[in-house]
């Protein structure tokens, strides 16, 4: 099973670091056992064993606490050469090695169940949407640029390979067979996604 994302906060100085950890460990015991719109401040204060005031001077609302909850904590700078991020070997390799993290990732319990909800609280919360996706994925998409540009001067890839799309090719498949599909093996989806993206569905020369 995949590892949790530790409790590392996004949103500035905390007075207790273990008020933080008990947070976002009961917000992932909640989602799985209730699901996001079963996931309340009033649960999460509940099950961590702390006070709303002690949420809520770390965290605006639920959708900013799930989020930290599930996803880790990237600090991607341009040029960063982050193992994380898949970033040895050709890049093949790299590619591989992204696909099978957003597929471990989103095949977390709590973030299988986290997902959809977060989706559609982002979607319609412009600002939720600045803070807890553009910003939180500006940096990832500035060194998958970065990636790219320097496999296409390699030769490895061809000219026009869009990272944005690639991005949403590797993180919208993977969230939808694991969220919305509910693909219970990760490892074969992983292989197939990963399968597709670097050689397509055309037989070569076409």
């Amino acid at each position: 099973m995949p590892k949790e994302p530790e409790a590392k906060h996004r949103l500035g100085p905390q007075r207790n670091p273990a008020i933080d950890a008990a947070v976002l460990e009961a917000t992932r015991q909640l989602l799985v056992d209730k699901g996001y719109a079963g996931t309340s401040i009033d649960a999460i204060a509940t099950l961590a064993g702390v006070g709303r005031p002690a949420i809520y001077r770390r965290w605006p609302s639920k959708a900013h606490i799930v989020n930290d909850a599930i996803y880790p904590v990237l600090d991607v700078e341009e040029g960063a050469d982050l193992t994380e991020l898949g970033a040895q070997g050709t890049i093949a390799d790299q590619i591989r090695a992204l696909v099978q993290g957003a597929v471990a990732l989103f095949a977390s319990p709590a973030t299988r169940a986290a997902a959809p909800g977060l989706m559609s609280e982002v979607r319609t919360n412009g600002e939720l949407r600045e803070v807890l996706v553009v910003q939180q994925l500006a940096g990832v998409r500035m060194e998958l640029k970065r990636r790219l540009e320097a496999a296409r001067e390699r030769g490895e890839i061809r000219d026009g390979v869009d990272a944005d799309t690639l991005l949403d090719i590797m993180a919208g498949a993977a969230i939808f067979a694991l969220s919305v599909r509910d693909v219970s093996d990760p490892g074969p989806l992983a292989d197939s996604l990963a399968d597709i993206v670097l050689r397509g569905i055309l037989p070569p020369g076409q």
